[in-house]
């Protein structure tokens, strides 16, 4: 029994150290999350100063202070999430990432794991395995962030970009599509958010990795 007990220690301790996120990972994680707070922030400012719809957004949760600060941080944050996107994309596509977490995705799947999620048996035992609900979010926020740059093109650049302003149907169709998107986006992170705080292991692999 005792000799038992010993030869599962390895074992164990092998499984709880396991690199659930990697260096790269976690690295393009982080940067992502700072660009994707300055750009949302700053695009509430930009928006405040012409809005598509009757509202408004509290000056406390936007960034730039008016119209042209707002721009800098815009532009700035743009490339900063431009840059890491495709190095994020490349990355994935290149160690077979994305196939590997993101891949096979089955609308049975998807229903059997949110009706597990919603009754509280879905579980998290192990980390290196997305469930399906993961696997729609996550593939589903990378189309939407994609689109986003590219809606954001076309309304920063309508003449230069013009083919690409024209494939949103025009620049106030753009404003539009960019604006859906951020709020896929917020809503994105709200959950993920709250996914982090109830399942707080899955926070600790993105910060040590383990």
């Amino acid at each position: 029994m005792s000799s038992l007990a010993v030869n599962e220690q390895p074992a164990a301790a092998a499984t709880s150290t396991k690199v659930v996120q990697p260096a790269w990972v976690r690295t393009v994680h982080w940067i992502n999350a700072v660009a994707m707070v300055l750009m949302i922030m700053s695009g509430w400012q930009i928006y405040n100063a012409s809005p598509l719809f009757d509202f408004t957004f509290s000056k406390s949760i936007t960034l730039g202070g008016w119209l042209g600060g707002a721009l800098l941080w815009h532009f700035a944050a743009m490339w900063l999430l431009m840059v890491n996107g495709l190095v994020y994309l490349a990355l994935g596509l290149a160690t077979g990432r994305f196939r590997k977490k993101l891949l096979p995705i089955t609308p049975e799947g998807v229903i059997a794991d949110t009706r597990a999620a919603l009754t509280g048996k879905l579980s998290h035992a192990d980390l290196t395995k997305y469930n399906y609900v993961q696997k729609l979010l996550y593939a589903g926020i990378i189309a939407v962030g994609i689109l986003v740059v590219l809606s954001g093109l076309a309304i920063w650049k309508p003449v230069q970009l013009q083919y690409l302003t024209a494939l949103f149907g025009g620049y106030d169709v753009a404003r539009y599509v960019h604006f859906f998107c951020m709020a896929a986006i917020v809503a994105f992170l709200v959950v993920h958010v709250a996914l982090a705080l109830l399942v707080p292991k899955s926070l600790r692999a993105m910060i040590i990795g383990r």
